[in-house]
């Protein structure tokens, strides 16, 4: 017979109270129970009882900033703060969380609420017996360590949180999913990067809490056969941040106390954001820009894709200069006609150019690769440097961070592996390269490496970083997320929508996608399956003016791919359905500004959201929670693409309050679902009664709207009111106090309309007027 060794044992056997924290002793371990101000309890647990001050440093501490006590009974300890409280069962260790009414919110599983298991660490060895291979991808030549030695760097632990979820609540967050995954509910989601996959720690429930896993390591939440858990993958110990709230708002608030604020994006970065695979010259550049200007289309931005640099000089940060022969005179005259400029750049370089060579000398690359070490304050200098020598002098205004997962191994298969195997695969590649309790948040320390810079080099000018990847923490560095190289088809759309709601679930505020997908054709690899091969024929037409009606409504408005053009022009001429349409959706979006601006300001100064699923607002309405295709944009307008061929779609409006159809201006009693007809060149969009919309006329880029008269559209039915936001449109002058904020109110009782302008008087721009929405019933 074998002998058995009984598991050590869960029962709470000491309890010990310090300023900032409970520590309650087990056989097992111990559970560390921190309460903070603001509804926040960081729950963690060590086998050893020892808590590295490593493991969570990145957020913000808390600790010892609330008062609690502690009540210990027979059955359960309670640790109570006036904003909830932790009640841990004294038998297992297991904890339950009660808001500050004593409603359950959430139960750790009851009889074996976490495991842990220790795993050693290892790191790459440059050596002889390190082989590399190539991997040709449409994301350009990737290195992967093939085989290599490694030596022993440290331990850590795999750990496994199991929670007891009630039946009718729903979970959202943990990132992008690659396939527009909704309620994860009874699932197995994997929380890891790629090309079209970020992930984040951040899990919500709509039950009105959050979960923020400390761990920087890839993860996973899964839920089957009756049990679901929480697992990552190298961390010091279990750990994890409970977040209360009296709503959803309320934790992503807490979630951004903890991370950090947003950043704030420029005025331009609002307006029309032209792109495409790719721009190949100065010339081509500035004849966009030139015909944007002589059709009065608006744009704001122009994006130059890979390869400024030499042809076979692949992440050198210079450009060509046969192609390029004056890239500040075509900033200049970019800026001349309103338009600023961002550009591509990759955190890998080829063997060829002098900015690896750099790399190399100070041992700065992450190992048997060609991409630079971003966990380094060295490599990050390094590459500021590269930067700031070979285009910043350009005056670059902002830029696009390609490919800064960094590795992307589900790109090297010709088949789609499944999610469990790019899963592994990432674990895998990533572990080979960089440190594997880290591997999920590259994409955070390389826009620090673009935030750090920028702000010391060019203070003038706010961040602005587009990148395919990021982490907890990102939103203060500048960066608009944006969800990777996608295909064209009508399912697609559907799931992107679900993407960018998934990711302001997981407490980002910038998030974009390329509009009308990457790929619009079929190619030879399973990502690359757009569906239509001859282009743009009237099908792709229809998709693509559906898909920027919808991008026009989010953070960020941008159009980008390949395989076709994607200026307004590549899609008709002037009376042309299509082109009419797309232009109108362009102006549409400029006329909105003001308002857009102002949310966005929202997001940066009070933590607050841009864009979000209706079950944030409409909490009390289980229909709301279960459509994936209607958001909020801001507090008052709900958006509701259309994802088919048909120009018609079925809207739910919610209870609680009347709607407003923007177009026709007519009215709408919630709590009920409408058929819409849709022209080509527009898709509903409904304002809540009691709103205030502020807006300016269109213009063709945001700088030639200072100083025009904002118009406020009423739309009455309760009173309103709404904070309009206004600065000097760039620069950090905002941090300091210098911008000034319009209180616009609406008195429903007296029909009556005021706007007070408080703050900084120099950014009052034009004068306010306002009119009410005719209000015609439906």
């Amino acid at each position: 017979m074998m002998t058995v060794t009984p598991p050590k044992k869960r029962r709470i056997t000491g309890v010990r109270k310090t300023e900032s924290a409970v520590f309650l002793e087990a056989e097992c371990g111990v559970l560390r129970v921190m309460p903070q101000t603001g509804g926040i309890v960081r729950i963690s647990f060590s086998e050893e009882g020892d808590f590295a001050p490593a493991q969570g440093s990145f957020y913000r501490d808390f600790s010892g900033t609330i008062s609690f006590t502690v009540t210990e009974g027979a059955e359960e300890i309670r640790i109570v703060t006036p904003e909830g409280t932790a009640a841990v069962r004294r038998e297992t260790g297991a904890v339950t969380f009660l808001d500050a009414r004593g409603q359950v919110l959430l139960r750790e599983a009851q009889d074996v609420p976490r495991e842990m298991e220790k795993i050693t660490l290892y790191r790459t060895v440059l050596s002889k017996g390190l082989q590399v291979e190539e991997i040709e991808t449409a994301d350009g030549v990737k290195k992967r360590v093939k085989a290599a030695e490694k030596e022993v760097c440290g331990e850590a632990y795999r750990t496994r949180t199991r929670f007891s979820f009630e039946a009718s609540e729903m979970l959202f967050g943990l990132g992008q999913g690659e396939h527009g995954e909704w309620n994860l509910r009874h699932s197995t989601y994997y929380v890891h990067q790629g090309n079209r996959k970020i992930g984040m720690p951040l899990l919500v429930s709509t039950r009105g809490y959050g979960i923020l896993l400390s761990t920087e390591s890839p993860a996973l939440y899964s839920e089957t056969r009756g049990e679901a858990f929480l697992q990552t993958e190298a961390d010091a110990y279990q750990d994890y941040y409970f977040l209360f709230g009296e709503d959803l708002f309320r934790v992503v608030k807490n979630y951004r106390r903890l991370t950090g604020s947003a950043s704030m994006l420029p005025l331009w970065a609002y307006g029309y954001l032209q792109s495409k695979e790719r721009y190949e010259s100065q010339a081509q550049l500035l004849d966009t820009a030139e015909t944007f200007r002589q059709r009065k289309i608006g744009v704001d931005a122009l994006i130059l894709d890979w390869i400024s640099w030499v042809e076979g000089q692949w992440g050198q940060k210079s450009f060509d200069p046969e192609r390029f022969p004056d890239p500040a005179g075509m900033v200049e005259q970019l800026h001349a006609l309103g338009i600023r400029f961002m550009m591509s750049i990759w955190p890998n370089m080829s063997p060829n150019t002098e900015n690896q060579r750099e790399f190399l000398e100070r041992g700065l690359l992450l190992p048997g690769t060609d991409i630079y070490d971003a966990f380094s304050p060295d490599a990050r200098k390094l590459y500021w440097d590269q930067v700031l020598r070979g285009l910043a002098p350009a005056g670059v205004d902002a830029w696009w961070c390609d490919s800064s997962e960094p590795v992307t191994p589900e790109w090297g298969h010709v088949m789609e592996p499944t999610d469990g195997e790019k899963y592994e695969n990432f674990k895998r590649d990533a572990a080979d390269i960089m440190p594997q309790e880290k591997t999920n948040a590259y994409g955070r320390y390389h826009a620090l490496t673009i935030w750090e810079g920028m702000r010391s080099a060019f203070p003038e000018k706010r961040v602005v970083n587009l990148t395919r990847s990021g982490w907890a923490g990102s939103q203060q560095y500048g960066t608009i997320l944006w969800s990777g190289d996608t295909a064209a088809s009508w399912e697609c759309l559907k799931e992107q929508i679900r993407c960018g709601l998934q990711m302001a679930a997981s407490g980002m505020p910038y998030w974009t996608m390329d509009t009308g997908a990457f790929f619009v054709k079929e190619g030879p690899v399973w990502f690359w399956k757009g569906a239509y091969p001859e282009g743009i024929d009237e099908g792709y037409k229809k998709l693509y003016v559906r898909w920027l009606e919808w991008a026009a409504y989010l953070p960020v408005f941008r159009a980008h791919g390949t395989d076709v053009d994607r200026e307004p022009w590549a899609f008709g001429e002037e009376g042309d359905p299509v082109y009419e349409a797309i232009c109108e959706t362009i102006r549409g979006r400029y006329r909105l500004i003001p308002y857009l601006y102002s949310v966005g300001a929202s997001a940066a100064l009070e933590d607050g959201m841009i864009m979000r699923p209706l079950f944030f607002d409409f909490s009390e309405d289980e229909k709301a929670s279960g459509i994936p295709d209607q958001y909020m944009l801001g507090d008052s307008l709900m958006i509701c693409p259309v994802t088919g061929e048909e120009d018609r779609r079925d809207v739910y409006l919610p209870e609680g309050t009347g709607w407003y159809d923007m177009l026709t201006e007519k009215y709408y009693e919630g709590g009920r679902s409408v058929e819409m007809c849709c022209n080509l060149a527009h898709i509903p969009v409904f304002v809540k009664a009691g709103s205030l919309i502020p807006g300016k006329e269109a213009a063709d880029c945001t700088d030639r709207q200072k100083g025009a008269a904002t118009e406020v559209v009423v739309y009455p039915g309760k009173d309103a009111a709404f904070r309009l936001y206004e600065d000097a449109g760039d620069g950090y002058g905002y941090e300091q106090g210098e911008y000034c904020i319009t209180e616009l109110k609406w008195e429903e009782a007296k029909q009556a309309f005021s706007a007070k302008t408080t703050g900084d008087m120099r950014f009052r721009s034009g004068e306010i007027r306002f009119r009410i929405a005719s209000g015609e019933r439906a």
